[in-house]
C-alpha cells in the first residue's frame, strides 16, 4: 500500500476500503488496519472514526513548508559534504550525471528520476550529518507523489539537469560555501516549480 500511494497509484483524498484492499492483496483485514494505522503514522494516511482511511492530501502551503524546511537542510547537508567529498564519490556523481543527461536526452524522466535520486544518495553519504539526511529523506517521502511529476513540467527538466551540473561542479571544487548556495538554490526551484503548478501537479 505505501509503494502505491508514494507512486500515486492511489490518489490525494481517495478513500481506502479495508475489505477491498484485504481481498486485493490477499491479506486479513486485521492486517489491513495494522498497516493503515502505520501509514498514519507516516502521515500518509488519514484514519477518522466511522470513515475509514483517505489518502493524506497536502495542502499548497504545507508542501511549501516541507521543501522550505528541505532547502535549508538540504544546504548543510551539501556544504558538509563539500568538506568530506572523496575522489572516487565525485567520479560516481559525474557517472550518474552523465546518465541522467542521457535519460533526458531520450525523454526517460523516471529513470532521469531515479538517477537524481541516486545523485542525492551520494552527497547525504558524503555529508556524514546522519541527523540532517533523516530528516530530509522523510519529507522527500512525503512530497515523492508530487515532486516526481515536475520534470513533466516545460522547461524543467532542463533547469533541472543544469542546477544538478552545478551542484557537482561547486562540490568537486570543495567549495563549501558555493555547494550549499547551488543546493538550497536546486530545491527553491522545485519549490517554485510547484508553487507555480501546483492544480496540474496535484
Amino acid at each position: 500500500m505505501k509503494e502505491r500511494i508514494l507512486d500515486g497509484v492511489f490518489q490525494p483524498s481517495q478513500k481506502l476500503i479495508e475489505n477491498d484492499l484485504a481481498l486485493e492483496i490477499g491479506v486479513s483485514r486485521n492486517t489491513v488496519k495494522k498497516a493503515l494505522l502505520k501509514l498514519e503514522q507516516e502521515n500518509l494516511v488519514v484514519l477518522e472514526n466511522n470513515k475509514g482511511a483517505t489518502i493524506k492530501s497536502f495542502s499548497l502551503e504545507e508542501i511549501s513548508n516541507y521543501l522550505k524546511i528541505r532547502e535549508a537542510l538540504e544546504g548543510l547537508i551539501a556544504a558538509d559534504a563539500a568538506k568530506n567529498i572523496t575522489d572516487m564519490d565525485i567520479e560516481q556523481l559525474e557517472n550518474i550525471l552523465g546518465e541522467m543527461k542521457q535519460h533526458l536526452q531520450t525523454h526517460q524522466f523516471d529513470a532521469y528520476s531515479q538517477g537524481n535520486l541516486r545523485f542525492h544518495d551520494v552527497i547525504y553519504r558524503a555529508s556524514n550529518n546522519q541527523q540532517a539526511v533523516d530528516i530530509v529523506r522523510i519529507i522527500k517521502q512525503q512530497l515523492k507523489r508530487v515532486q516526481f511529476k515536475t520534470i513533466l513540467v516545460p522547461g524543467r527538466n532542463e533547469n533541472s539537469f543544469k542546477e544538478h551540473h552545478a551542484i557537482l561542479d561547486a562540490i568537486r571544487s570543495r567549495d563549501v560555501e558555493r555547494a550549499e548556495i547551488e543546493l538550497k538554490n536546486h530545491v527553491a526551484n522545485v519549490r517554485h516549480t510547484i508553487v507555480n503548478h501546483y492544480n496540474v501537479l496535484m
